[in-house]
């Protein structure tokens, strides 16, 4: 398995050109159908796979409840998976230039859900691609950063300082 991926990072598949996965949206949420009574005590939140192919060519995709393993908390315990409520990818077709989304609930005690690791195995053109990690959490925020944009970060981060230096000195009467 590979380095693992932060909940939003785009992964793309060597053995399949163009097509690429991710994680994302990884919220608290309670499901569409109410909730499971196997969850009670427990807080859900929910998550989004969406597979994108980029390449020339169409791919079978196909992406369900055993491919979808959801670990919560610093000791890795399986999170409750509500599989009724959940929305899989079985057997579609992702055409050039399309996408497809899963979407996932899941449950766990609320303190658990600041770390949660999210591992998927796609299955493309009915061969299993390699399991690929996800780790982020509940109120740890995904930023959609855009090719050339700088990495987000906050007043006070390194990033910050360097760049209101450089504006600073770049401006006519700047004393240093």
């Amino acid at each position: 398995m590979y380095e693992p991926n932060v909940v939003g990072d785009w992964q793309e598949y060597d053995g399949h050109a163009g097509l690429r996965v991710r994680v994302h949206r990884l919220e608290q949420a309670e499901p569409p159908r109410g909730r499971d009574d196997a969850a009670e005590g427990l807080t859900y939140f929910r998550l989004r796979v969406t597979v994108e192919n980029r390449g020339d060519r169409t791919f079978g995709v196909h992406l369900e409840d055993g491919q979808i393993d959801v670990r919560i908390g610093p000791d890795g315990e399986g999170a409750f998976v509500d599989w009724r409520n959940s929305q899989f990818i079985e057997g579609y077709d992702v055409y050039p230039l399309r996408r497809v989304t899963a979407v996932l609930y899941a449950a766990g005690p609320e303190a658990a859900l600041s770390q949660v690791d999210v591992q998927i195995q796609l299955r493309v053109d009915e061969e299993w691609a390699d399991r690929r990690l996800w780790a982020g959490g509940i109120g740890v925020h995904e930023e959609a950063v855009q090719a050339g944009a700088p990495a987000a970060c906050g007043p006070g981060g390194l990033a910050h300082q360097v760049s209101n230096f450089l504006r600073d000195q770049a401006e006519p009467g700047a004393t240093g």
